[in-house]
């Protein structure tokens, strides 16, 4: 559920050779009323982005590709390469 004042973390996904490559392009924070402030630091090239909550953040000496505070993402999901 989206409550005023969660955190969200905004991506640009690219198909890649070894499958889907997850790009940080940003983070959203919802407002009182439901509405997202969205925050990019990037522009996707295709023109789509996906919102999801975001994860705590994690141990950056546990090596994740995806940096801290990206959420986990579903199996399958391919990495930067």
């Amino acid at each position: 559920m989206l409550m005023a004042g969660k955190r969200l973390a905004v991506f640009s996904i690219r198909e890649g050779k070894g499958g889907s490559i997850w790009v940080r392009a940003g983070s959203a924070f919802v407002n009182k009323d439901g509405s997202l402030n969205v925050l990019l630091d990037v522009l996707p090239l295709d023109g789509k982005l996906h919102v999801r909550e975001a994860a705590e953040k994690r141990d950056s000496a546990a090596g994740s590709r995806f940096g801290g505070g990206e959420p986990s993402l579903d199996a399958g999901v391919g990495g930067h390469s």
